[in-house]
């Protein structure tokens, strides 16, 4: 069985080892030709287009340091190891999507200001080829954005991009038929706005892993409920759920048990329950009889 598990866990370490290695190798020779051609085509949308894109190469290397290095080994003085790096990745991204978007809104407020003409064709043709880019390689994340914070920001900073240069491909050809130029800076601060609402999530929901909250998706009262329930335990308290990395949660708590404790049985189940309905995976309990000659410091804290 822990052969299986580990197989199964080298197997999918190498493959997301392949999916950001394809995502940022094709994404950053697709930066180094859109440049070009944005000032071919005299295009600020191609050009904040290949900002964002750029953007989201360093979010990569970065989203995939952070998890090379939360696999790495605990050591003396950091004995959980580097998971929380991984949390700090994905808060760099989500600031990278806030940086890149207030450039795009300045960018397209100034072509609203001082419309420039550009080459439609060029700019539908280079803003294609990236929607077709982007949005395969986010296709490479999408399995494993499902479970993992970082590896989510990593995955919307690419769905994003795509969808950035359809609304690009798009204002190219309204342009191209009608010679409206206020159309593409009006679609790029459209698209901001999309962005915005999906990055405002991450940040949030990155700020709160770093503070010590307890997980998304965790809920809190149902499992002091399950531990309460537990058979001997009379009382819990000095309960505490938080991330350890974004996809590694864990909970400290106090068991007040006036018999005979906590058996390896038992707690072998509660790791079991804990880790499959809670998804909760690093879990350190302590005992106590409750006696009122002993009081848990912590009881009345917390």
């Amino acid at each position: 069985m822990s052969h299986h598990h580990h197989h199964h866990h080298t197997a999918f370490a190498v493959g997301l080892n392949v999916s950001f290695a394809l995502a940022i190798l094709l994404n950053s020779g697709f930066v180094l030709a859109e440049v070009t051609y944005a000032f071919i085509a005299h295009s600020m949308s191609l050009l904040s287009d290949a900002v964002h894109n750029f953007a989201d190469v360093l979010g990569l290397l970065m989203s995939w340091g952070a998890s090379f290095l939360a696999k790495k080994r605990s050591r003396q003085r950091y004995s959980y190891g580097y998971k929380k790096l991984t949390i700090l990745a994905a808060l760099a991204n989500a600031l990278l999507l806030v940086f890149t978007s207030a450039l795009i809104v300045y960018e397209s407020i100034d072509k609203l200001r001082n419309p420039v003409p550009i080459n439609e064709m060029i700019v539908m043709v280079v803003a294609f080829i990236g929607m077709l880019i982007n949005g395969s390689t986010a296709l490479l994340f999408m399995r494993q954005q499902q479970s993992d914070l970082n590896i989510k920001s990593a995955f919307l900073h690419l769905a994003y991009d795509a969808l950035i240069a359809l609304g690009v491909v798009l204002a190219g050809a309204v342009v191209y038929f009608t010679s409206w130029q206020w159309v593409d800076p009006v679609v790029g601060l459209v698209i901001v706005g999309i962005i915005t609402l999906g990055s405002w999530n991450l940040l949030r929901r990155s700020v709160e892993l770093i503070l010590g909250a307890v997980p998304y998706g965790v809920d809190q009262k149902a499992v002091v409920t399950y531990l309460e329930k537990l058979p001997g335990v009379t009382a819990v308290h000095d309960l505490h759920i938080w991330g350890l990395s974004t996809q590694e949660t864990a909970l400290t708590a106090h068991l007040v048990m006036p018999g005979d404790g906590l058996s390896d049985q038992l707690q072998q189940q509660i790791n079991q329950t804990l880790a499959e309905k809670f998804q909760i995976q690093h879990v350190t309990l302590q005992v106590e009889q409750g006696q009122e000659k002993y009081p848990c410091s912590q009881g009345s804290v917390c």
